[in-house]
């Protein structure tokens, strides 16, 4: 009997020439219920001593935490309720509104830039509204470099995911879209790579009916894209003529690709994006985002969020040339899509 019990407690592999510890899996749980009761005595010992302090609302943490982001700033994420088009994800303007669902469901719930021009991907979703807490959430993660905020944002992103099912096949490679180098290297990460990695731990953990693969290196941006306040989405889809090519065609050739950033807002650059991943021979491109920038509302037409756009959402498609109020423009508001 005690021969037996020492073989659980200690074993020697000799195939891996280390001496581990084989513990049951009873033995692992009631370790782990240990450390949880450990770490709810001594959290708030630490956090009186050492006090940590929200980043976005300044409250005082109640335990340590990786990412200082209290739960209330989580609980805040701007959720979209409207009736969105199901082509891009943004809302319905009036115009979408009056037409009649028997004429055609597809036009009926689509927005008359989609109308207009239908896009090269076959649908765009976004869990959230790119505004408050979560336009400060993504901010945290691209320029205060708060790389915690990703597992939480690449949560957000996979229930965006989620929303594709069950129009989108399953199993997809998914394409973060890229920076040029030279942003890379100044920014010395890429946000939309944290995000879909974060996400698809998440999926396989908690969908596995999900079986997305990362393909990092198939896209690729090839120029830069200038930040400048173009009155016209003509413009600035200008801009974006040619940005990407690809670097690894066998990783798209024959699939559905599924193509990831932290926000989208006008479209532009998904939809170059994706012509450029169709170009490839993907059979079909796929689109999600943490956030969504509103565009327009269901009845007053354009609306503030756009001036928040960034001259570097542009388009190869034609889009609707749609006049646009001239807008301030910050150069730390720039989301890729």
């Amino acid at each position: 009997m005690v021969a037996a019990a020492l073989r659980v407690r200690c074993v020697f592999r000799r195939d891996s020439g280390s001496l581990t510890f084989d513990v049951p899996p009873s033995e692992i749980s009631r370790w782990r219920a240990v450390a949880r009761v450990l770490r709810s005595t001594i959290d708030p010992v630490v956090c009186t001593v050492f006090p940590t302090y929200c980043t976005l609302s300044g409250s005082l943490l109640p335990q340590f935490s990786p990412a200082p982001i209290c739960n209330a700033c989580w609980t805040e994420i701007p959720v979209q309720r409207d009736p969105l088009c199901q082509r891009c994800g943004d809302s319905l303007d009036s115009i979408s509104a009056q037409i009649p669902a028997k004429s055609d469901s597809r036009a009926a719930s689509s927005c008359r830039a989609c109308r207009l021009a239908p896009p090269p991907f076959e649908r765009a979703v976004a869990w959230g509204i790119y505004q408050g807490r979560l336009r400060d959430l993504i901010h945290a993660l691209k320029y205060d470099r708060l790389y915690p905020v990703a597992t939480k944002l690449g949560e957000v992103l996979a229930r965006a995911i989620m929303q594709l099912s069950p129009e989108a096949p399953a199993e997809m490679p998914v394409v973060p879209v890229p920076l040029h180098r030279s942003k890379y290297a100044a920014r010395g990460f890429n946000q939309a790579l944290l995000l879909a990695s974060e996400a698809i731990v998440y999926l396989r953990k908690n969908h596995t009916a999900w079986r997305l693969t990362l393909a990092p290196s198939a896209l690729m941006r090839l120029s830069v894209t200038e930040s400048q306040a173009g009155p016209t989405l003509r413009q600035r889809r200008l801009n974006v003529r040619e940005a990407f090519g690809i670097s690894n065609s066998a990783a798209v050739a024959g699939k559905h690709v599924l193509l990831v950033d932290d926000i989208l807002t006008t479209g532009a650059t998904a939809r170059a994006a994706a012509s450029t991943l169709l170009e490839a021979g993907a059979e079909s491109v796929w689109a999600a985002t943490v956030a969504r920038a509103r565009l327009r509302s269901p009845t007053s037409g354009l609306t503030a969020a756009f001036s928040e756009e960034p001259a570097d959402i542009r388009s190869t498609n034609s889009a609707p040339d749609f006049s646009i109020p001239h807008a301030t423009m910050n150069s730390l508001d720039q989301p890729s899509f």
